[in-house]
């Protein structure tokens, strides 16, 4: 349960009161075939008998994605291992906090009504959801919202180019450079990344946990993958394989694709496949 410190309402600074003395966090999760799962509150609640999200008060020392989640599977019995978060967007008051979580599933996942909390759960295609009587803080948040329904971000990793852009003596040992860049790439698959450094454009308010794709070549090969890094390894050279790896991802027109290299000619040859563009330099001082 969450601590009784954090069940609290706060006092905001826009005169209203909201509950969760850490703020709070909700899953807005999309299945393509079935639209989104909308929660209708209990009448009870703060707002009561409106549709919004599963979700509610952080605790201490609670990240958004991991409140989410908990809260997801408090009130729909959705279990953690059953969606993919994707992005996080932050309705920030100064001195709270919402984060709505953005996750895609399939439609294996059987969401039901597992608390008193709600009064009925509901998969609503996007087009219909603005006629539902809606949370006010939900209805104001929505159209942005639906914008990036059910997209993901993919990152693919020019780990060559990242690698040579830093002289740490990583041409010594290409193969352990190549391991420890991939390790790197493990946090923004679990932290995520400022849409600013994405160049998405999605807004200041936004975060993403991409799916990380990190291209190695010549004595690299032979690097394996990690939970949330996918290592793909070029038969010849790195280029052609990265212009491979960045068409396949942008088959699902939906998706945001960026490559993180700094090599000019490679650079104009995703950016014809719609692909964003990362610079070496950005990604590092992001990984730290």
């Amino acid at each position: 349960m969450t601590p009784r410190t954090a069940n609290r309402f706060v006092r905001c600074s826009c005169g209203r009161v909201h509950w969760g003395a850490f703020g709070a966090a909700g899953l807005l999760l999309c299945d393509p075939a079935r639209g989104v799962l909308m929660q209708r509150r209990a009448w009870w609640v703060h707002n009561g008998s409106t549709w919004a999200l599963p979700g509610g008060a952080l605790e201490a020392g609670e990240t958004v994605r991991s409140a989410a989640a908990r809260e997801a599977g408090e009130e729909a019995d959705i279990p953690s291992s059953a969606f993919r978060a994707t992005a996080a967007s932050v309705l920030d008051h100064g001195v709270w906090q919402y984060t709505t979580v953005l996750g895609v599933t399939d439609s294996g996942l059987d969401a039901r009504v597992a608390n008193q909390e709600s009064s009925e759960l509901r998969w609503v295609p996007p087009d219909e959801v603005a006629r539902l009587k809606l949370h006010r803080d939900f209805a104001a948040a929505w159209p942005q919202l639906r914008v990036q329904l059910g997209r993901e971000l993919v990152l693919v990793v020019d780990a060559a180019n990242v690698m040579g852009s830093r002289p740490d003596g990583w041409w010594r040992d290409r193969r352990g450079a190549a391991e420890r860049l991939r390790d790197q790439l493990s946090g923004p698959a679990e932290e995520g990344l400022r849409d600013a450094v994405t160049d998405v454009g999605a807004g200041p308010q936004w975060r993403w946990w991409p799916r990380v794709v990190l291209v190695v070549e010549g004595q690299a090969r032979g690097v394996s993958s990690i939970p949330g890094v996918e290592v793909v390894a070029a038969d010849t050279d790195g280029d052609s394989k990265i212009v491979e790896v960045t068409a396949k991802a942008r088959k699902r027109a939906e998706d945001h694709v960026v490559v993180a290299t700094a090599d000019r000619e490679l650079r104009g040859r995703v950016s014809e496949l719609g692909a964003g563009l990362l610079g070496p330099g950005a990604l590092l001082r992001e990984l730290g």
